[in-house]
């Protein structure tokens, strides 16, 4: 198994723990860091698509994070 697979299983398994979360600005944090970790895995796969979704992803839990 490679590094960006690990990479990728670890934001998989925080964006699934930050479902779970009850606590907004937690919640936030979890998705942001486990968006960029897919991300990462995206890039490494080269998947156009899945780059431009995990990027939207990870703004719009930013922003929801800021607001």
């Amino acid at each position: 198994m490679t590094i960006f697979k690990i990479i990728g299983a670890i934001g998989l398994i925080l964006i699934s723990i930050g479902i779970i979360t009850k606590q907004r600005k937690r919640q936030d944090i979890f998705y942001i860091i486990g968006g960029l970790c897919l991300e990462v895995y995206s890039i490494y796969l080269g998947d156009v698509i899945f780059i431009i979704l995990q990027i939207i992803f990870t703004i719009a839990a930013t922003y929801d994070l800021i607001k």
